[in-house]
């Protein structure tokens, strides 16, 4: 076993109820250690020479989506395969500690589209949700509170129950947060289309149908912006924070926004191109609430365990614990299959890669097979991540000092269902943290954001305990002067992380039961997560819609274009991630495009 990331544990006595004991220390290699729920593991292997139709790198939410649709789609024989010991990518839920099953990677859904839900029918295997209302709890540290004044802001989707809540901090403010919410709902609908068509290649292979309705979408999407063209060009190009400068006025307000524009990427509410990533995250919905977001039942494993059943179930084949070390290409530049690490040769003349861009072009293909201009594109990819994630076992609901509940009552209060965002009482706390975490600095005070999926999910936690999931920023990959993430490193971070949560939950860090702590690095390695970025590539306007995640014309003297993502200039080979457009998030859209894409250029 590598000793790699950290685990704190207490020993549990009884699980029947709250406890505390001794402190033991663990450590983790974060691959076999933990158990994954059920539905997650397919053991077996390949046999080397086999064939089949298509095979599918990576086992995460979108290889499965795309495995599943190129089955519907009359493919026979469709062959995923998943290097760690359970599917589902970022998406798994593992019990790290006994007894407790976390979303160790991603956390929430709401980015889903409903088509794949219905057209994979995730409900008939198994999949649960738990829609979240209220969905936002901005606590105030007490140094700001003011004698009888507001100490906590608190968002749902009921406007009258918004509207006496922001007007405790600007009265203002409460009577424009309705047409704020108005104008994003209008931007969302229009761009909406685009999310669930394939972007524009600048080619236009294929048939004239094919071209013609991408361009229509488009065409589609600039009509009904025609009169929010202007404010959406500003969405595009300005920072969060000057857009939400002429909404709002009041701090809390406008820093609990801030963070949908900033989580997941190393941008400050001052950044330019912020504004669309605040845009990207209320792109979603759940049960037809635009907007909401939900806790799977027990946990985002769940969703990625009905994706691999619904494969399954069309006769798709999964192989965990595979792990691919080439992509074949024949002398004729097409491809071939796959080679596996113990040298088991897979044969397929189609094979989606659900890697990032950079696994997949530069680790899994061999030196010379991509043009030199292509791969320059494939280097400049950015995938800067600000990401820790800490998953913490807790003995007890953190009480939080701006609104204290009642322990003995047993049952979470409406605020612990919430995202709860913490260290976000002014959007210069967030750019203060942004600006030491460029400069490789631990910050001062990080942008946490906790979610307590057990609040709502009794089943991933012991009776009377809940599993606390933390999402903090910003944290570079490597440390100022080169110094690395280890586990002392991690330990003095979740120290801080949990000092400061203390400050608002007094008791928080005398409840915890065990944590583990994700770096960039640790993302990286356990998920494949190039640089750690949750997205396989930031989220910003280069590298968005046509441009995702890089610019597909050939040179600046040229007219010709490489064939855009999922395609890409080795015939048989598709990017079904999130490296491709429409982008990260669980989502499911890039693994549907793909598998499209090749139904549309093979012959059945």
């Amino acid at each position: 076993m590598s000793f790699l990331s950290l685990l704190r544990f207490r020993r549990l006595l009884a699980w029947e109820k709250p406890m505390l004991s001794v402190s033991v220390r663990f450590v983790t290699s974060g691959t076999k250690n933990s158990s994954p729920s059920k539905g997650l593991s397919y053991p077996g292997k390949p046999k080397h020479s086999s064939s089949y139709q298509a095979i599918i790198i990576g086992g995460g939410h979108n290889g499965l989506v795309a495995a599943a649709y190129l089955q519907l789609a009359g493919f026979k024989k469709v062959c995923v395969l998943e290097r760690r010991h359970v599917v589902g990518g970022a998406a798994v839920t593992e019990e790290i500690v006994p007894g407790f099953h976390f979303s160790r990677a991603s956390y929430l859904l709401s980015l889903l589209r409903p088509s794949i839900i219905n057209d994979l029918e995730l409900k008939k295997h198994g999949l649960k949700l738990h829609l979240r209302d209220p969905s936002s709890y901005t606590p105030l540290s007490s140094d700001y509170w003011k004698g009888d004044g507001p100490r906590s802001l608190t968002l749902s989707s009921d406007l009258d129950f918004n509207r006496k809540q922001i007007s405790k901090f600007s009265k203002r403010d409460a009577e424009v947060y309705e047409s704020y919410e108005k104008w994003l709902s209008r931007l969302v609908a229009a761009i909406d289309p685009l999310i669930d068509s394939k972007a524009v290649d600048l080619n236009f292979p294929g048939s004239f149908y094919s071209n013609i309705k991408s361009l229509m979408t488009v065409a589609k999407s600039a009509y009904k912006l025609r009169k929010d063209i202007g404010s959406f060009y500003d969405l595009m190009t300005a920072p969060a924070s000057k857009l939400l400068d002429q909404f709002f006025e009041s701090e809390p307000l406008k820093a609990t926004l801030a963070t949908d524009a900033v989580i997941g990427a190393m941008m400050g509410p001052h950044s330019i191109g912020s504004g669309y990533v605040l845009l990207h995250h209320v792109m979603g919905g759940v049960e037809g609430k635009q907007g909401a977001w939900a806790y799977p039942e027990g946990g985002m494993g769940a969703v990625s365990s009905a994706m691999a059943k619904s494969a399954v179930e069309k006769g798709a084949t999964i192989f965990t614990d595979q792990t691919v070390k080439e992509i074949m290409v024949d002398d004729g530049g097409s491809v071939a299959g796959v080679r596996l690490t113990d040298g088991t040769e897979i044969l397929s003349k189609v094979v989606l890669s659900n890697g990032t861009p950079q696994v997949t072009f530069i680790n899994l293909l061999a030196s010379g097979t991509l043009p030199e201009s292509y791969l320059n594109k494939v280097k400049s990819v950015d995938y800067t991540s600000p990401v820790t994630k800490i998953n913490v076992a807790l003995n007890a609901l953190p009480n939080f000092l701006a609104d204290p509940y009642a322990p003995g009552s047993g049952k979470a209060a409406p605020h612990h269902r919430c995202t709860i965002h913490l260290n976000c009482e002014e959007s210069h706390m967030l750019d203060k943290a942004f600006q030491q975490g460029q400069q490789g600095l631990i910050p001062d005070r990080p942008m946490i954001e906790m979610t307590i999926p057990s609040s709502l999910d009794p089943t991933i936690s012991p009776k009377g305990c809940h599993v606390a999931l933390l999402f903090t920023q910003y944290t570079p990959y490597e440390l100022q002067n080169g110094v690395q993430w280890d586990d002392h490193w991690k330990e003095i971070y979740a120290k801080r992380i949990f000092q400061q949560i203390d400050e608002y939950a007094p008791g928080f860090q005398q409840s915890i039961v065990g944590y583990e702590v994700l770096t960039p690095p640790d993302l990286e390695r356990i998920f494949g997560l190039t640089g750690g970025n949750i997205f396989h590539g930031a989220i910003s306007l280069d590298q968005l819609y046509l441009s995702r995640p890089f610019s597909s014309w050939k040179a600046h003297n040229q007219r010709d274009h490489y064939p855009s993502l999922p395609r890409t200039p080795i015939k048989g080979l598709y990017i079904c991630g999130s490296g491709a457009h429409p982008g990260g998030g669980v989502m499911g859209t890039p693994g549907r495009l793909a598998a499209e894409q090749v139904i549309q250029e093979t012959n059945l």
